[in-house]
């Protein structure tokens, strides 16, 4: 079997100008790159991420074939391709086009899996689709994109939040997800409940992934998704977001922090952002907390 490659190895099968990059933004589980290729004939090592190609300029021929038959179409702008993670493929275009690649890790496409199926998950697969018209994963591929060439602030809590919207949509659409067995998950020790919970309260302002606290937990993903639900009764994203909110309600009621500041020392993207959890868990908004 082909090596695995990361995507930043990509540009080395495939060769074009790079258009957007999310380089050094120190996004969780994401990697935006943006290209102008010429006509190619290519082929391309297994990733070891799942990828997303969204057709931006340029119509041209496509042929690409993965493990069985070439597949032939047409990609324009609207179009987008995806490939599963761990397969080599061969690609083959005749014109000039710009486009998207999303590529989503592994963990984090399980992980967030994990959470909406509430199982323990041995493996997922995309579908091999060349060619579909999705306007979901289009705009989720353009918002991608536009926080890599802008940088805006809350920038990787915004793509944090449209990541984990497409990877629903993926998984609801395209994807093939085998369960693990279960087994009788167990708890997580009194020691590591104390620290993880010092370490959620401290760090609320900012980013938490599974990867992280897992680690604070010294323990894999997988086995800490299924503990941590024993021991709280929730996912771990559940709880981080009351926890927020208990945060932000506190800061609301007791001080005099304008609304978009107490959005920002909570953790969530913007005030907008707080105003729809609010609506959804509390059934109200800060402002009308706030008085």
């Amino acid at each position: 079997m082909a090596a695995i490659i990361t995507p930043s190895e990509v540009p080395n099968y495939v060769p074009g100008a790079v258009t957007a990059a999310s380089d050094n933004l120190g996004w969780n589980g994401v990697w935006l790159r943006g290209y102008r290729y010429g006509a190619l004939d290519v082929v391309v090592p297994p990733v070891s991420d799942f990828t997303i190609v969204s057709y931006l300029r340029g119509a041209t021929l496509m042929e690409r074939r993965c493990e069985g038959a070439w597949t032939r179409t047409y990609c324009a702008p609207g179009d987008v391709s995806l490939l599963t993670r761990s397969q080599r493929s061969h690609w083959h275009w005749t014109e000039e086009i710009d486009v998207s690649h999303v590529n989503l890790s592994e963990s984090l496409v399980s992980g967030i899996c994990a959470e909406v199926t509430d199982r323990s998950i041995a493996d997922v697969r995309l579908q091999d689709v060349v060619k579909t018209r999705d306007p979901i994963v289009t705009a989720a591929v353009a918002a991608i994109t536009g926080e890599a060439q802008q940088q805006a602030m809350g920038s990787g809590l915004y793509v944090e939040a449209a990541a984990t919207q497409l990877v629903v949509h993926l998984l609801r659409k395209y994807a093939r997800v085998t369960f693990r067995e279960r087994t009788g998950e167990g708890r997580l020790s009194p020691a590591q409940v104390r620290r993880l919970t010092d370490y959620i309260e401290t760090r609320l302002h900012e980013q938490l992934n599974l990867e992280t606290l897992a680690a604070v937990a010294g323990m894999g993903v997988w086995t800490f998704t299924s503990h941590f639900r024993e021991s709280f009764g929730r996912t771990a994203h559940a709880y981080i977001i009351e926890r927020r909110i208990d945060r932000a309600r506190r800061l609301l009621v007791e001080g005099s922090l304008p609304i978009k500041e107490v959005a920002s020392a909570c953790g969530f993207a913007d005030q907008a952002h707080m105003t729809r959890v609010f609506q959804v868990h509390l059934h109200t908004t800060p402002a009308t907390l706030r008085g």
